[in-house]
């Protein structure tokens, strides 16, 4: 091998019988720090690069070496600040192999002995790279690892130009969203096109940054791709702010949503009330009276197949009439409280103003095609981002709104597979309130149509991107289908273990140090990015930023006056509902 030899280079004479090999093979710590770099025989130049230990267990992904901590204590002012972080958990070091650079990522680490100054430490491989013959440095790197190394091997501090080479994006679409740790300058870049071909997950605790996080990655797409088609689930009114120049925005204001385009599913969600065995008897003379009242429309005619799931317009009154008629029927099955109690909850969603976005007389004329175009931005003219605002949506039925906007977007892109594709990214904020691991309760048509996007929807070009600070309360298997994950600091320990769970195998010493992140750095794993990344996020401007800082307690607490003014407009806004 190429290089000084790690022994000679460390001790400089053969072991004595006084002295064991291993000591031998390294130089004390107070031998190190009394010499310094020059005198343990670190070499400034060259090359293979800088020696600081050698491999003593090879098993697959998971490794270990012994490293030299003289060595690294004299490496700690280096002007690289790769170099100068060789050898701590998270940083990478390299081992040569023939004609090959292998990449690896240091885990976790233990002192075995210290009066030797050895430490011991696991490693990941990252991958491999062919070795440029006149420079020594890495080239054409790739994932995976076809040679591994035989213990004993050196191993080598990862320099500044190794990370850019090994970093660097290539020619695929990609957009550049921060500075790969510990470097200053290497820029770190997601491939958009695996990026949202697999799907992705944003996950972080509150106040790590996440939503600031969220806006980056989405303006830097929109900027790339401004045809394209971004619907964004918003549930705290926050990313209006941020897309006001780049999207259209939707709320209970402006969203018409027509009622007649929930499945039958749906409608039961919102127009059944009871449970057990009632609710039983209630979704099935619903189903029959849903299926009279779809009949009755004109969009109906010439339908060859007209089940209780087709989108097509009727009218409330119509669907009011015909449970009244069964109702009065003396063949009927039950009692007349299942039509009570279906007219009852019909008749006060359609008088309540709440539900005006979803129930208004306006909603029956067949504007399909219209609200398809508005929320998919086809065409976008440059705005493809449409931001849904449900903070104002009435609890309820919020999981219906946003399951029917979720599946209007897979069954969009199942009925539109013969025409020219437009790939849909559907983003959903706070993931965990519609993706929940309970498999009961309310809410259980909006999981199962996002379950079915994340599984199936890559097929039909549904992209699918899950924020959440909660992943533990996910629906199992769910994050699993993300192909990327990026992951800020987390603070909860089941949190961590559930996305350590679905981390692939190589990446598990970079999730170990993400309850260390600092705000608005991440852990970026899977398809999205060549390796394993950590990244610092660039600062987002000020406009481009959502409405989700924290209010500031010992600021606001200072100022007093207009308290009666704001009172009167405050309660004017509760009592009608309205912004």
């Amino acid at each position: 091998m190429a290089g000084k030899d790690f022994r000679a280079e460390t001790q400089g004479s053969e072991p004595t019988s006084s002295q064991p090999a291993r000591a031998q093979a390294f130089p004390t710590r107070a031998t190190a720090n009394a010499t310094g770099a020059a005198q343990v025989g670190i070499p400034t130049t060259g090359s293979i690069g800088i020696c600081i230990g050698e491999v003593m267990q090879i098993s697959g992904s998971s490794s270990e070496i012994l490293i030299d901590l003289g060595r690294l204590n004299a490496l700690r002012d280096h002007d690289d600040p790769a170099v100068a972080m060789a050898g701590q958990v998270g940083s990478q070091i390299k081992i040569h192999i023939g004609n090959l650079w292998l990449l690896a990522n240091i885990r976790s680490q233990k002192m075995t002995n210290r009066a030797e100054g050895v430490i011991q430490a696991q490693i990941d491989f990252l991958g491999e790279g062919d070795e440029e013959k006149l420079t020594g440095r890495i080239f054409n790197f790739r994932r995976g690892v076809t040679r591994y190394p035989t213990p004993g091997s050196e191993v080598y501090a990862a320099t500044s130009l190794d990370l850019k080479q090994v970093y660097a994006a290539d020619a695929r679409p990609h957009v550049e969203i921060g500075t790969v740790y510990p470097t200053k300058d290497i820029r770190g870049a997601l491939y958009i096109d695996a990026l949202l071909g697999k799907h992705f997950a944003l996950l972080g605790s509150t106040g790590t940054g996440k939503s600031t996080a969220a806006a980056l990655i989405l303006h830097k797409i929109v900027e790339m791709a401004p045809q394209g088609h971004i619907v964004m689930i918003d549930p705290h009114g926050e990313y209006a702010a941020a897309f006001k120049n780049q999207g259209a925005l939707f709320d209970v204001d402006n969203l018409a949503l027509p009622y007649w385009l929930l499945n039958f599913e749906e409608h039961c969600e919102v127009f059944v009330t009871s449970e057990g065995k009632d609710r039983q008897a209630d979704c099935d003379i619903l189903s029959k009276c849903l299926l009279q009242a779809r009949s009755k429309s004109r969009s109906a005619e010439g339908m060859g197949k007209l089940t209780v799931d087709s989108p097509v317009p009727y009218l409330l009154s119509d669907l009011l009439n015909i449970i009244q008629n069964e109702m009065g029927r003396l063949d009927k099955s039950t009692s007349s409280a299942p039509y009570m109690r279906l007219k009852g909850k019909i008749e006060e969603l359609r008088n309540d103003p709440r539900y005006a976005f979803m129930f208004s007389g306006m909603l029956v004329a067949d504007t399909m095609t219209a609200f398809l175009a508005k929320i998919f931005r086809l065409p976008s003219d440059g705005k493809p981002m449409s931001i849904i605002d449900v903070s104002g949506v009435p609890s309820d039925v919020t999981s219906v709104v946003v399951a029917v906007l979720s599946r209007m977007v897979f069954d969009y892109a199942i009925w539109s597979r013969n025409e020219t594709q437009r790939p849909i990214l559907l983003v959903c904020e706070e993931a965990h309130r519609y993706i929940p691991a309970s498999t009961i309760g309310s809410g259980q048509s909006v999981r199962k149509i996002l379950e079915r996007i994340a599984k199936e929807g890559r097929k039909y070009g549904v992209s699918l991107g899950l924020i959440t600070q909660r992943p533990s309360d996910l629906a199992e298997g769910v994050l699993s289908q993300c192909g990327t994950i990026i992951a800020m600091r987390l603070n909860n320990d089941r949190d961590q273990d559930f996305v350590k769970a679905a981390m692939p195998e190589g990446s598990r010493g970079f999730i170990d140090s993400i309850p260390a992140l600092r705000n608005r750095e991440c852990i970026i794993c899977g398809e999205g990015v060549a390796i394993p990344i950590r990244i610092a996020l660039d600062t987002l401007a000020d406009e481009k930023r959502p409405a989700s800082s924290d209010p500031l307690f010992s600021k606001l607490w200072q100022d007093s006056g207009g308290e009666e003014e704001m009172l009167e407009r405050v309660v004017h806004r509760w009592r009608s509902q309205g912004r």
